[in-house]
């Protein structure tokens, strides 16, 4: 008998959650577990330097960078569907070359700050060149070419200048002058790095532990077993899902892959095509990026650049959210009315009432809305429902194994036991946690304030590892991997925009495009806001949201800001779109991978899921109009604009789905728009407008259906 000859074991990858994650590379075992160390170590360094140790800003986000772009050459291929597992050489080299570029700024970083980007050296000039051009093929490797080429343009640009026509002319910049300065805390270590290396790692830490603890699949269950026995049921716990998926995953595609892969085979189940039921996915996730507490990656981003705290921002998108969410649950239940569409039996639905007894699940998330609303930092926040998600999976474990042995029929003084344990370690964690507040918040004296703040670290460091015991060491582990792993496509799109950041501050272009904005105002100002509508559209159909965001907010946010536009509305107004974009055809990302994933017809998908998202394109120049759907108002406005929109976005979904009490003829669907449009709007005449226009169609629809 031959031998086989021995083969090295292969690890596969795992799912890709994010956009441009094709080219994820199949690894061998020694080298999924250097990536694993690696990952490891990337989150737990920037836990222990944003709660325990500061160090120097542009050193933190170099090593950011540095570090991430190590991991982002061994995870992903140069090239789409390379043959052969394993890492060759040359993304070994280039592993190290980017660690050795972020080892260069920490060595030198008392020299590199006191020359500021206004002297350089050779060297300085070398990884200033070397760290730019990986830095731009970590990002094609990431998050695809469309914004590589938009940096390299921008990069260009610098040199060109001074030969550009109009408003683009400049007097350009040395070759050393602009290299230095992109990398450096000017350029891609400047503001969207640092979002990156802060808020953006501690949210997707704090999503993945919520992944690990099972609530992801938990928040499927409960839809489903709250929604999927009604008229279209599956379509409807697949809205709610999206909505709750938007506190775990800030991407759209992440929202498509975590949750179609039950909720698309169920609305088959009952009789949805495949373009229909892949769009509603697409739609419902994408909504998720929009929806409090922990919205897409790009309003953290919004709150560095606006100087806005992170909790009104969220605040703020509150009742967009609503209407968004309103339309898609409208739209779903029109389309069962019309095609005749039912739920699923009960028998095949999760239990009610088991899903309630899990509602704890939901607790990392209540103490994450909690303590934003109750005025602590996002960093606080986030570890603190990080550490809520550790109990939250360890108490999920124990009820588990409760079930499954079968003790809560029939060792009642077990289940007793069981409930005294968990009480008495609540107990302790209570203790801890009191003990920690008043050493933290209580101290007055410097000796009293140093001593608290050494008790601070040692509560906090037992508050950390009780639960994380208690959770199971494997699932911390598998947590700070994922968390890593889901950040990187992040830290390359933040490198990448800094980039595009730094090009618009050396070269003042940001100022030409508010004059442009200016000029167009001038005219007609909703010209300039569709301008700028439609430049976000563009940009987010060929990178992630938060590049979009990124680039749209550098260049045309201030042009908004200058024709009288408010901070807040502007930046939501280009985020809205750039999210927006993600199922706006051409190049729809959620639409795709939720049309791949039903094997539907993408285009197809795409228009579907364009017509239920049609109320995210209009409510942006509702707020645009009236800031009033961004909570600035008094209570009885804010509450009579959102009574008045859900009722407005009802109509527009009635309208585009052609039922409104009945079938509707074409005449009555173009009057239910106009009428949905009065009542988005904010305003009393406007309300009273668009009700009676809307009152007289639905008695004339009840009334033709009466005889039938």
């Amino acid at each position: 008998m031959s031998q086989q000859p021995a083969t090295e074991e292969i690890v596969q990858p795992p799912q890709a959650e994010e956009e441009f994650a094709s080219n994820k590379r199949a690894l061998r075992r020694w080298e999924a577990m250097v990536v694993a160390g690696l990952c490891i170590g990337f989150t737990v360094f920037h836990l222990f330097v944003l709660n325990v140790y500061s160090l120097e800003p542009l050193m933190f986000r170099a090593i950011h960078v540095g570090w991430g772009g190590a991991i982002g050459f061994l995870l992903y291929s140069a090239i789409q569907g390379s043959r052969g597992p394993g890492v060759p050489w040359y993304d070994w080299i280039l592993a190290a070359s980017s660690i050795a570029c972020a080892a260069y700024i920490t060595v030198e970083i008392d020299g590199l700050l006191f020359r500021a980007g206004a002297q350089w050296t050779t060297l300085d000039l070398v990884v200033g060149v070397v760290g730019t051009l990986l830095v731009l093929e970590f990002g094609r490797r990431t998050s695809g070419l469309a914004m590589v080429i938009i940096a390299i343009v921008f990069l260009l640009y610098t040199f060109v200048g001074p030969w550009m026509p109009g408003v683009l002319e400049h007097r350009g910049y040395a070759f050393g002058h602009v290299f230095t300065y992109m990398y450096s805390e000017y350029g891609m270590f400047g503001v969207t790095t640092q979002v990156s290396s802060s808020y953006i790692i501690l949210f997707v830490c704090f999503a993945a532990f919520l992944q690990v603890s099972k609530v992801g699949d938990y928040i499927n269950d409960l839809c489903n077993a709250m929604f999927g026995w009604a008229r279209g049921g599956p379509a409807k716990a697949a809205v709610a899902s999206g909505a709750l998926f938007g506190t775990i995953s800030g991407s759209s595609v992440a929202n498509v892959v975590a949750s179609g892969m039950v909720t698309i085979p169920m609305m088959r189940k009952v009789g949805y095509d495949r373009a229909t039921a892949a769009a509603i996915e697409a739609t419902s996730s994408t909504g998720g990026q929009i929806t409090p507490p922990v919205l897409g990656a790009g309003a953290f981003l919004m709150a560095e650049i606006t100087g806005i705290p992170y909790g009104e921002i969220a605040l703020a998108a509150v009742l967009p959210a609503l209407l968004f969410y309103v339309a898609c649950w409208v739209h779903v239940d029109y389309h069962a009315i019309r095609l005749g569409l039912r739920g699923l039996s009960r028998e095949e639905l999760p239990s009610l009432n088991r899903m309630l007894v899990m509602l704890y699940l939901f607790s990392p998330i209540v103490v994450l809305v909690w303590a934003l609303l109750d005025g602590y930092s996002p960093f606080r926040a986030g570890g603190l429902g990080i550490v809520t998600a550790l109990v939250a999976g360890w108490l999920s474990n124990v009820f588990r194994d409760i079930v499954e042995t079968g003790a809560a029929k029939t060792v009642p003084t077990g289940v007793a036991s069981i409930a005294g344990a968990l009480l008495l370690r609540f107990a302790v964690l209570a203790l801890a946690g009191a003990v920690l507040y008043f050493a933290v918040t209580e101290a007055h004296t410097e000796v009293t304030r140093s001593i608290g703040e050494w008790a601070g670290y040692t509560m906090a460091t037992v508050l950390i590892l009780v639960p994380a015991a208690l959770f199971g060491w494997r699932r911390v582990v598998e947590g700070l991997n994922l968390a890593a792993r889901d950040t990187i496509q992040l830290v390359a799109v933040c490198a990448c925009a800094g980039i595009i950041v730094g090009v618009v501050a050396l070269t003042g272009i940001g100022g030409r495009f508010s004059e442009l904005v200016l000029g167009i105002a001038g005219a007609n100002q909703l010209l300039a806001m569709l301008f700028v509508a439609m430049v976000a559209l563009v940009l987010g159909m060929g990178m992630p949201t938060t590049a979009a965001y990124a680039i749209a907010a550098a260049v045309l946010a201030p042009g908004l800001s200058k024709i009288g536009v408010p901070i807040l509305v502007a930046h939501m107004f280009i985020f809205y779109f750039a999210v927006i974009s993600a199922i706006t055809p051409p190049v729809a990302l959620a639409s795709f991978a939720a049309a791949g994933m039903a094997q539907a017809d993408p285009w197809k998908t795409s228009w579907i899921a364009l017509k239920m998202g049609l109320a995210t394109f209009i409510v942006p120049f509702m707020f645009y109009y009236s800031p009033i759907l961004l909570w600035k108002g008094s209570v009885a406005d804010i509450a009579q604009a959102a009574i008045s929109g859900c009722i407005g976005v009802w109509l527009l979904a009635g309208s585009t789905e052609g039922w409104f009490g009945g079938r509707l003829a074409l005449p009555l669907r173009v009057l239910l728009f106009g009428a949905a449009l009065c009542l988005i709007h904010p305003g009393t005449v406007t309300d009273l407008i668009g009700l009676g226009i809307a009152v007289p169609i639905y008695l004339w629809q009840r009334l033709r259906k009466r005889p039938a």
